[in-house]
């Protein structure tokens, strides 16, 4: 549509700017946002009523990962239209065995973040997952690559199963504390944030001693390292609908590994209080889904629930999900001439989280492409 033609939509009604930001109106013209009424109004320009919330963003999913490691094309183009229908116009890619920079290229799909490929070791991951090195020393140049062939984040496996172990095997952290810190020293470097997967509370010194930047799970946070990740900034995405599969990961690792899934129980019996705790302690919490691998795509309102069911302020939630989530991946609310990622709602989410379940129409760069 050109310049003459006017907007293409006029949005009214409570449109949420950010954190107690609010207007009226709001029109789209090329794609973009402007707050400014148009003296030309267009004959084509359509309406829409409702709460109109910045694009909802999932820090925490894996475009081309299925259960057993990489997907093809289709199935990841799939994955990214399931999320894009539910409302997510920005995903945190954090880690994927498929190279998925031609998402970047499609309009029609959600804006990516990549974090590029898990790095793990050898038998302490998930197979076909991430890259996996023999030597622990190759960390730091692994992270170098991997910061280079992303978009700004890497990806640390930091606690899995030491299967080596045998029935004693558990929870143990992967890396030695000189090599974290170096690897996260190394990535800062190149102006890549590093976030990493962390169950167990053994884990979590070492991370803050390396000085990473976000921590995925969190399940075993100690309330005595809560309030040193708030004052530095540290984020933590709780990914309650993964935590919520523990029960099926123990029951799977009963015979062989029973201290693994007695702990998986301990997590997953806590894991309300825990994400009450970290809000409590005024650490940002992000909305991420971990889809991919088991959990299915486009289940942005479903992790949402679960966080208000965990006990954190359903505005709480809708913020995080939403323009924080941007901020934090560096994109922002809406302000005038910002990309047109928007979805409208029928009622307020903040004050039901069911609302996000059933949005009236999703925009992304201009234009319609879910509606309901």
């Amino acid at each position: 549509m050109s310049a003459l033609e006017g907007p293409s939509l006029h949005l009214r009604g409570h449109i949420l700017l950010g954190d107690d930001r609010e207007v009226s109106d709001l029109w789209v013209k090329d794609g973009h946002v402007t707050l400014t009424r148009p003296s030309a109004q267009g004959t084509n320009m359509l309406a829409l009523e409702g709460w109109v919330l910045p694009g909802l963003v999932d820090v925490h999913c894996h475009v081309g990962l299925g259960k057993d490691g990489a997907v093809d094309n289709a199935t990841a183009q799939a994955q990214a239209i399931a999320d894009r229908d539910s409302g997510a116009l920005l995903l945190r890619d954090a880690g994927s065995p498929l190279d998925t920079r031609w998402v970047r290229s499609r309009r029609d799909l959600p804006r990516l973040v990549r974090a590029g490929r898990h790095i793990a070791r050898p038998k302490r991951y998930l197979r076909g997952y991430g890259l996996e090195l023999d030597d622990v020393a190759q960390l730091p140049d692994v992270v170098r690559q991997e910061a280079r062939a992303g978009d700004g984040w890497v990806k640390l496996v930091g606690d899995w199963i030491d299967r080596d172990l045998g029935a004693d095997g558990d929870l143990r952290p992967l890396w030695p504390q000189d090599v974290l810190t170096e690897a996260v020293a190394v990535a800062h470097a190149e102006a890549a944030r590093v976030t990493v997967h962390a169950f167990s509370s053994e884990v979590v010194p070492s991370l803050l001693a390396a000085g990473v930047d976000c921590i995925e799970h969190g399940t075993g946070i100690h309330p005595d390292d809560m309030y040193t990740l708030s004052e530095r900034g540290i984020a933590v995405t709780p990914t309650l609908l993964q935590i919520n599969e523990f029960e099926n990961i123990a029951r799977q690792a009963d015979a062989k590994y029973p201290l693994f899934a007695a702990r998986l129980r301990d997590l997953h019996e806590r894991r309300y209080e825990q994400v009450r705790q970290l809000h409590e302690a005024g650490i940002q919490l992000l909305v991420g889904t971990d889809a991919g691998g088991t959990i299915g795509h486009g289940r942005i309102a479903d992790e949402c629930a679960e966080m208000v069911a965990a006990g954190v302020p359903v505005a709480d939630v809708v913020a995080a999900a939403s323009w924080q989530g941007r901020e934090f991946l560096g994109y922002g609310g809406l302000v005038e001439g910002s990309s047109a990622d928007l979805v409208v709602y029928p009622a307020d989410p903040r004050e039901n989280i069911e609302v996000l379940r059933h949005p009236t129409a999703v925009i992304l760069r201009g234009e319609i492409v879910a509606p309901v």
